[in-house]
């Protein structure tokens, strides 16, 4: 017997690896996509004659929360079309919504067009989600939700880096054009190669099969039509500090990927080109994070049998550096620094996002994509708050001069006390999750067995 598991080892295909890395260069393609327009605000406002509020509402609730908004149903709706088919949809529209957008100085159309990209990514993520459950077995959720996370983080980084870089040699718009091609390459060669059951997808064996369906139910079986038990998702107690803790980590981070390069433009007196160059080192940080994270996660869920120290210990303690170190970035005048400082912070706080994906399929039971999709719905309500209640809050610090000298004589010493703050609100929505068994043993509301 243990002659046939070593050959069936040795001989077991890769393939979940492949279209893991499938689902790495979408998330990418992705946020290359959705922080264009951070690098280049300035001149997008000057060219286009926005206001600073008005770019602050297309940066944050026009796509954030068009892209809250449709979580949900576009989960459904991947879900009913498989991934094969609606993950190609959505980067091909979002592709397409990213070309339009340099082709009109209208705000109500810019508004529009950029709500348009909101509502082409909101699927993306939970059908990716629900294709790594049905993928990976239990003890390579984390390491596989890492890789995703920090492909999105790397997309944030390619865009901050090079935006900058292009803006230089091309109008901005079109560089928004190219950065609509890779999109629509991806979608056509993902839809042709893709299979959404690991049975059905060419060049995987069946040693391979084996080692995805062990211990993993959804794997083993094709999902069925299971009408998700809304009323005890929603009464759930951990259901709601998985949310807390993604409501406040997507604020924070939203922060990095919509004003942190004006925050260094205006904050520490630097060019555009070097605060795109800077934005970069978060990104990264967030990037090698989620890769730590997730195979940390994993090997400390070997080694003690459960989830609760990989998954719960490990974010608490992590989201706990990181209000110090951002806070600690108060005191650091030089740019490179303190954004080496704030970086460190951001690594620490990227520790928990594999966690946050892999409880979802830990804790999602039948109903991954709904679960994972409220979440993620609920994250980027803070996420579309964040860029919009910036300009209000230095706003109000700056017109009264007591606030001004508690933040000294710079508003933006609040905005970063504030995301220290969330960081530390989302350690006790860790601190206080249980993590046995699924959401809905904890429901107010059980669900109806049938």
């Amino acid at each position: 017997m243990s002659e046939d598991v070593a050959e069936r080892t040795e001989t077991a295909s890769h393939v979940r690896w492949n279209v893991l890395g499938w689902l790495a260069v979408m998330a990418a393609l992705a946020y290359l996509c959705r922080n264009s327009i951070s690098v280049v605000q300035k001149t997008i406002r000057e060219d286009l004659q926005l206001t600073e509020a008005q770019l602050g509402f297309i940066l944050g609730p026009a796509f954030f929360w068009t892209y809250a908004l449709a979580q949900i149903p576009s989960s459904r709706f991947g879900e009913m079309l498989g991934a094969r088919i609606s993950l190609p949809l959505f980067a091909a529209a979002w592709s397409i919504a990213i070309a339009l957008f340099g082709t009109t100085n209208w705000f109500p159309l810019l508004l529009t067009i950029w709500m348009v990209t909101g509502l082409a990514q909101a699927g993306a993520f939970p059908v990716a989600a629900k294709t790594i459950s049905v993928w990976f077995p239990k003890t390579e959720r984390a390491s596989a939700s890492g890789v995703l996370t920090a492909s999105m983080s790397l997309g944030a980084a390619i865009s901050a880096g090079i935006t900058g870089i292009l803006v230089l040699q091309f109008r901005w718009q079109t560089v928004f054009l190219m950065y609509a091609i890779p999109g629509l390459l991806w979608a056509t060669l993902f839809r042709n190669w893709f299979r959404d059951r690991p049975e059905n997808q060419p060049g995987l064996n069946t040693a391979e099969l084996e080692q995805i369906n062990e211990g993993n139910n959804l794997a083993a079986k094709p999902a069925t039509d299971v009408a998700t038990p809304w009323a005890s998702l929603l009464t759930s107690w951990p259901m709601w500090m998985i949310c807390g803790q993604q409501f406040c980590r997507a604020a924070a981070q939203a922060f990095f990927i919509s004003w942190f390069p004006t925050f260094l433009q205006e904050s520490r007196n630097i060019t555009v080109v070097k605060s795109g160059f800077l934005s970069i080192l978060p990104h990264l940080s967030i990037a090698i994070a989620c890769l730590t994270g997730g195979a940390l996660a994993d090997f400390i869920s070997r080694n003690t049998g459960g989830a609760g120290k990989s998954r719960k210990g490990l974010a608490a303690v992590s989201l706990t550096l990181s209000t110090t170190l951002i806070a600690a970035a108060y005191f650091v005048d030089d740019a490179t620094s303190a954004v080496m400082v704030i970086s460190a912070g951001i690594y620490c706080a990227a520790l928990a996002g594999p966690g946050a994906y892999a409880v979802t399929m830990d804790m999602g039971g039948q109903h991954v994509g709904s679960v994972f999709a409220t979440m993620n719905m609920i994250g980027n309500f803070g996420a579309g708050m964040l860029p919009w209640l910036i300009p209000a809050l230095r706003s109000q610090i700056q017109s009264s001069p007591a606030l001004l000298a508690i933040c000294g004589n710079d508003s933006w010493n609040a905005v970063m006390a504030l995301i220290a703050i969330l960081h530390f609100l989302a350690a006790l929505c860790w601190l206080l999750l249980p993590l046995r068994g699924n959401v809905f043993d904890y429901a107010l509301v059980p669900p109806k067995r049938k």
